[in-house]
């Protein structure tokens, strides 16, 4: 919920709008969370209660007038407090001469539910129709004023009316209070607001400027003041995290914005960008800072079970929940997952809620791209309808948008997870159980179509229909809260992939999605929404947006990025020159062997072996292997095993003592990134790269896995990124669509398919080396497709010095390399 909003005309006092709705639902909302209740799609449920709302209004004769527009002032000593909104109804009887002899407001309000057993009106939708009823007194001077709440039944439409009569003075000394409750918030935001102003004004620049930094700064700045999309090819080093949020926090001191998003998939990046706002706090910032984190994560149960009976921090979770909030924003400035992990224990709350609450009070968030991006988890106090603010959304990492994107506006359906429901379903409801048979019959005729790999849909309409009927019985018996046993889980996650499927059917542009039919490997029928093009769904969310920068280390070819991650042709794009010195660093380039798959044997594996004990037997330090896959390091690892003699293992650290080495001292310990590796698991493996040895350690890991980018080993933790193959995705049916797509658009398909995926994980694993001006190593990129042109363009414009090698030379190449450094 948004709350109130502040602008400030020019020579004005400023004023603080808010709408009577989130007023009242701010300041009165009471009793538990409770996810038992099911869900309705917002979209769904807000064009039912339109429909009832034309229905009923139409119906009330000559003299009710619909949608009434009504505003209201209160003025304070250093602001103006603007209240509005639209009442449904207005009755507003007339004697001959005009004057009004009575009054009646309506405030009508569509449910789910049975409205016939309601005894009295909902506290807030009440209140709703009493601040319409005062400012409708106010205005006309009225002495008396009827208020009536129509509650209408969206499923029978049935209808239950309550009626109250109340005097101007009733009728004012409760609104007076209302406002009054709420004057405190208001107060916050205005003298916050000043607070902030202010101290952006002496806002400087935390550190000296780097090389090229200042102008960074400026291109930013310069975007967000033009309303700009901004694509910045940015390496490490060149501090492009604080040389976004400065320019962006130095917007909101001019107005030109109101809230920053800075929007990141891993939880380094957040962290660095905590860190940034920290900063810019102890160096005077005022301003309010958020970090989002997953429900999951935020959960104080054991469990995620979000009703009164299971969870106390449900259980009169709204009771409270104001005034934690109001404790957060006027005491702290950078607001982490620990902070209010300690408020929400404190005042016994829900911890993600209040997360999302505080954040309608920040001018900083720092969350998830799914938090803007995913049409299902968006931040619907900010983005619902799709309106737009004065938002700045700042894109970290923003090479991992492309998969983010089409992962959030694609989707499928599988035939034999409906009849599964169904299977659940019988015992519950037969209708549910006819509805599920017919999304199965189509399904079906589907799969009779599908008489070889792939087989592409020009269109699901035949299926749409009866998914649409499948999803609002669902969401009927949801909100009757029947349930499904032991399966309940799999049916609430059933239900919501459906919503999605359809919701994108309806929406999805043909010019960007495939429709296609697949059987996977356990030969279940799959029917698939794939999204293959996700700029024009990022276009709509970016134009909520008064600009955007898209940023990071790996953007290349920009062009490929400006064709995926936006919809329009004027944009900005800037690269960003290595502020390291290239000397520090060799490129290598081995160009006689390979990981095509057609050259993939004992000979090839052997050569990537040899390759890497030359490598590492040049100098003593952590070097990082990366492989295209676990099965490929695995084999190649078996060969490395043969050439290197094993001294002793374990299932973490494996330590090898190399033959060829003179000392019977000298070992290569050896660690190998495994699947699905937990969080402490991998704590424990960067940890091995802390340690002080004796010998060389050789980590062995997946290319474009999880220590393929977004960590740091500097300081001499790591000299050599080895990386074994150019990273080309793996053929498949979506790989096949997606290059033929490409194709039929005047790109090249095997680049966009192929190609730029693959070199932007070569590109970020070899930046794990080299990440502050003191380091220095060596990175081997090894594969004769890297001969060719068309990868090497695909290369950092810092990578002109790249020298090609073989096994042969590559000792010789790496002495004279280390020769130097010593």
């Amino acid at each position: 919920m948004k709350v109130a909003k502040l602008v400030t005309p020019e020579g004005e006092k400023a004023q603080i709008n808010i709408s009577v709705r989130n007023l009242v639902e701010f300041l009165l909302r009471e009793g538990d969370i409770d996810d038992r209740k099911g869900s309705v799609d917002p979209f769904e449920a807000m064009q039912a209660g339109s429909r009832i709302h034309r229905q009923i209004q139409s119906s009330m004769g000559p003299f009710y007038s619909a949608e009434v527009s009504l505003k209201h002032q209160i003025e304070y000593d250093d602001y103006i407090l603007g209240i509005e909104g639209r009442a449904d109804g207005v009755v507003l009887e007339r004697d001959m001469d005009g004057h009004i002899l009575s009054a009646l407001v309506d405030e009508i309000k569509g449910m789910y539910i049975d409205v016939m057993t309601f005894e009295k009106p909902i506290l807030v939708h009440e209140a709703q129709a009493k601040c319409y009823a005062y400012i409708l007194c106010n205005d006309y001077d009225l002495d008396e004023i009827e208020v009536q709440m129509t509650y209408v039944s969206l499923e029978t439409d049935e209808i239950k009316r309550f009626n109250q009569k109340y005097s101007f003075a009733e009728i004012e000394e409760w609104f007076l209070t209302i406002v009054g409750i709420f004057k405190k918030w208001s107060d916050f935001q205005y003298y916050h607001k000043q607070e902030l102003l202010e101290s952006i004004r002496g806002l400087q620049f935390p550190y000296e400027y780097r090389d090229g930094q200042k102008k960074l700064v400026s291109d930013v700045y310069r975007s967000i003041y033009r309303r700009k999309i901004l694509f910045m090819q940015a390496p490490t080093g060149t501090g492009k995290t604080i040389a976004n949020v400065f320019p962006a926090v130095m917007a909101l001191g001019q107005n030109l914005a109101e809230r920053v998003f800075y929007l990141t998939a891993k939880t380094a990046t957040a962290i660095a960008a905590r860190d940034t706002y920290s900063l810019l706090v102890e160096n005077g910032y005022e301003g309010k800072t958020i970090m989002l984190t997953a429900k999951e994560k935020m959960c104080l149960c054991d469990e995620t079970d979000c009703n009164p009976v299971n969870c106390p921090y449900a259980r009169g979770h709204f009771d409270r929940v104001n005034d934690v909030i109001y404790e957060i924003i006027t005491k702290e400035s950078v607001i982490s997952r620990d902070v209010i992990l300690n408020y929400a224990s404190e005042y016994v709350v829900c911890p993600f809620e209040l997360a999302l609450d505080v954040s309608t009070w920040c001018e900083g968030i720092i969350c998830d791209y799914n938090y803007v991006f995913d049409p299902n988890v968006y931040l619907k106090r900010f983005f619902a309808d799709g309106k737009s603010g004065e938002h700045i959304f700042l894109v970290d990492e923003a090479h991992n948008m492309v998969d983010r994107a089409r992962e959030m506006y694609s989707e499928d359906l599988i035939k034999e997870e409906v009849l599964s429901i169904k299977r659940y379903a019988k015992p519950v409801s037969k209708k549910l159980v006819n509805a599920l048979e017919k999304c199965n019959r189509i399904l079906l005729e589907y799969k009779r179509e599908c008489d070889h790999d792939i087989t592409i849909l020009d269109d699901v309409d035949m299926l749409l229909n009866a998914c649409d009927n499948l999803q609002m019985i669902l969401e009927q018996l949801f909100k009757k809260e029947v349930k499904f046993g032991i399966y309940q889980d799999e049916v609430i996650d059933f239900y919501f992939r459906l919503r999605n499927f359809t919701a994108l059917a309806y929406q999805q542009d043909k010019d960007h999605y495939r429709i296609y039919c697949d059987f996977d490997e356990d030969k279940n029928f799959h029917l698939h929404l794939y999204c293959i093009d996700p700029s024009a769904q990022l276009q709509e969310r970016l134009n909520m947006a008064r600009a955007t920068v898209y940023f990071s280390a790996t953007l290349l070819p920009i062009d490929y990025y400006k064709d995926l991650l936006c919809n329009i042709n004027d944009v900005y794009a800037i690269y960003v020159d290595s502020v390291f010195k290239q000397e520090n660093r060799l490129l290598l380039l081995g160009t006689d062997v390979t990981s095509k798959y057609t050259r993939r044997g004992a000979d090839e594996y052997a050569k990537y072996a040899q390759y890497i004990k030359n490598i590492v037997n040049a100098k003593k330090g952590n070097y990082m292997v990366f492989g295209p896959s676990y099965k490929f390091l695995e084999d190649i690892y078996t060969e490395y095993n043969q050439i290197i003699n094993v001294n002793n293992s374990n299932e973490e650290i494996f330590t090898k003592k190399d033959s060829s080495l003179d000392s019977a001292d000298d070992f290569v310990d050896v660690i190998i990134q495994k699947q699905n590796m937990t969080e402490q698991e991998r704590e424990e493996f960067l940890a091995e790269f802390e340690k002080k040895r004796e010998n060389s350690m050789v980590a062995f890991c997946t290319l474009g896995g999880i220590f393929s980018e977004g960590i740091d080993l500097v300081g001499g933790k790591l000299i050599g990124s080895i990386i074994l193959g150019a990273g080309l995705p793996q053929v498949g049916n979506e790989r096949k669509l997606m290059a033929d797509f490409f194709d039929g658009e005047g790109k090249n398909g095997f680049e966009y398919a192929y190609l730029y995926p693959g070199m932007n994980k070569v590109i970020q694993a070899a930046g794990r080396l080299i990440r502050t001006a003191d380091d220095v190593g060596v990175i081997a990129l090894l594969d004769e497709r890297f001969r060719f042109s068309s990868y090497r363009k695909t290369f950092p414009r810092e990578w002109n010095d790249a020298i090609f090698t073989s096994i042969e030379d590559v000792s010789l190449k790496l002495t004279n390399f280390w020769s130097k450094k010593e």
